[in-house]
């Protein structure tokens, strides 16, 4: 057995218990960030939120399904959002499950179908640091990430 092999054994059970753990923190962080009204959905108005206070905003999800793959005008939207992420130090992931997504925040419009979920900002409620401990979690999650150069890593929600 070569080193690899033993490494690569040893990263398996612990890169998944690390996105589990990311992916238990995101729905958790959701829930409470929906709770306080610090959620706001939407590709469009998560970019005016960004150009008008990004030092308000402390972490974005990006959501697309694999038919959103396609959508050229999403990926152009989803690269400018992360680069203004990086560049202003707000954490970002991507989600690959929209439906699921939706299920967690409840946001349809009145035909009952999701609202736009492809891009969603938790921000500070006021002025002082909101201190979630989901939030920190997936903020050292986002550090850990980085530190191995995946700049926006995947995350998969729970069931």
């Amino acid at each position: 057995m070569t080193l690899e092999e033993v490494r690569g054994q040893d990263t398996v059970p612990e890169s998944t218990a690390r996105m589990q753990g990311a992916g238990k923190a995101l729905h958790e962080l959701l829930l409470s960030a929906q709770r306080q009204g610090c959620l706001t959905a939407g590709v469009y108005e998560s970019a005016k939120v960004l150009n008008v206070d990004p030092d308000n905003v402390t972490f974005c999800v990006l959501a697309a399904d694999e038919e959103d793959e396609g959508d050229i005008a999403l990926q152009i939207h989803f690269t400018l959002i992360q680069a203004f992420c990086c560049e202003n130090d707000i954490d970002i992931v991507r989600v690959g499950d929209v439906q699921r997504l939706a299920a967690i925040v409840g946001a349809s419009d009145e035909a009952g179908a999701p609202g736009d979920l492809h891009c969603i900002l938790i921000s500070n409620p006021n002025e002082d640091a909101w201190k979630d401990p989901a939030l920190e979690k997936l903020s050292l999650f986002c550090e850990e990430s980085r530190s191995v150069n995946d700049w926006v890593p995947s995350i998969t929600l729970p069931e």
